[in-house]
This record gives C-alpha cells, structure tokens and sequence, in this order.
C-alpha cells in the first residue's frame, strides 16, 4: 500500500446520535468528505478518515462500509478489505466515475457508486437506501446493492448485457438501454464475489424507462436459484 494513500484526516461533527458502525473513508478529500460525514452520521455511523498504511488497517480494524474514491489504488484498498476476515462482507462505496467505469472493479464486489461532483441530497439518498445494511438490519432490508456485469438472454433472441443494482433471494434489478416488457422470459449469467458464474431462468418483472432500469424475477422451478439465496444468506450472516 502506498504510505500516502489518504489525505490528512479533518475534524468531523459529532454526531447526534450514538454511532453503532464505522465507515472508512478513503482518499476522500473536502468537501466530499464533509458531506459524507454528515450523512452517514444522521443514520449513526462514525466516518473514519484512513491515513497511512490504509491495507493494514484494514486487514485489523473492524469497519461496516468503505468509501474509496476511484482512481489508481482503490483496488488494492478492495482487495485488502475483501481478504480481510473482519471485513470481507463490507459495504463498499466508489466516489467518481460511473456503473460502467466500476465494473472494473466487480469482482471485488463494489455495492453502489456516489458520483461526483457529489451533492449532498443524493448522497444522503444513496446512504438512506443502504444503511439497513451498514447496521446489519437485515430483518427491514433483504436485497444487497452489488455492481456486476449480467448478461441476459431473451426468450425472443435477444442477448445483450447489464448492469446489477439489487440483488435479493428472488430476483435482480439493473440497468440496460435495452427495451423489455413485464413478462418477457429471461435467462440471465453472473458471477458475485465467492458465488461462481451461475444461470438462472427469470421473468421480466418491472421495467422503468425513464431510468433505464428493470427488475427480473427468478424461476421458482429453477434450483439453480438456490445457489443465489444460500450467497444472499451468507452474506447477510456474516
């Protein structure tokens, strides 16, 4: 790990309310860093600014999530939070770029991206939808954000690729150009960190124009589907 990874840490707010996780942030620079502070805070996690040996720290210190700004370096901060025993499971965040642009990151199984320049209102949103995960509330949240390539045959020929946004038990949501219709019959292929490349029959169950974004419904028939929920119920367990 390079020795000046992060930025000199700044003094960050108390919060109001009692912290119960930590979130590292790295190479995250003002006013980004400000604002990420304050968002995480209102849901009662403590933002820690990572200086130094950053792999290190992240191979002994127990955080929830990470945020790593995306730029030369953030793979080997991923790769040593996914090695890591403590936290293997974390939620990471990327700063900067776009889906696209973090699937060269998807094998270490980066969960949603702030873009930049960051606004505060839709970083706020972004930490709102997953902080049941940050704090381990699994019981109100059972889909995990992940960011993987998925590609998708269509029961009238089609074969083109997507993006993940959500995936739960019984389906997936992601991002195409391409035009589907609720009720159209879907193949799909992907693989998520310890989760192999796997196949799964599925049913177009949503689909959302103005955003680009469809939600598939695996086939209850289809015991590949099994695989997906053993992960999904590891993951949340651990």
């Amino acid at each position: 790990m390079h020795k000046g990874f992060g930025v000199a840490a700044a003094p960050i707010p108390p919060s109001t309310r009692k912290a119960t996780a930590r979130a590292a942030l790295v190479d995250i620079k003002e006013p980004a860093r400000g604002i990420l502070a304050d968002c995480f805070k209102q849901f009662g996690v403590e933002c820690v600014v990572l200086t130094g040996d950053v792999e290190e720290r992240l191979q002994r210190e127990k955080f929830a999530a990470c945020v790593v700004k995306l730029a030369p370096g953030a793979e080997a901060v991923m790769d040593a939070a996914r090695s890591s025993l403590s936290n293997s499971r974390m939620i990471i965040y990327g700063l900067g770029g776009n889906a696209q642009q973090a699937m060269s990151y998807s094998k270490y199984g980066i969960n949603a991206i702030f873009h930049e320049p960051l606004e505060r209102s839709a970083a706020l949103k972004l930490v709102r939808a997953t902080q049941m995960l940050v704090l381990h509330e699994f019981r109100r949240y059972v889909r995990i954000p992940v960011i993987t390539e998925v590609s998708v045959t269509t029961s009238d020929g089609r074969r083109f690729t997507a993006t993940s946004q959500e995936i739960s038990s019984g389906g997936m949501s992601m991002r195409s150009d391409e035009e589907v219709s609720p009720g159209l019959s879907t193949e799909i292929s992907f693989a998520l960190l310890t989760l192999p490349r796997i196949w799964v029959r599925s049913t177009v169950s949503w689909r959302k124009p103005a955003a680009k974004s469809f939600g598939v419904r695996f086939d209850l028939q289809d015991e590949r589907r099994l695989r997906i929920k053993e992960w999904v119920d590891a993951y949340l367990e651990s």
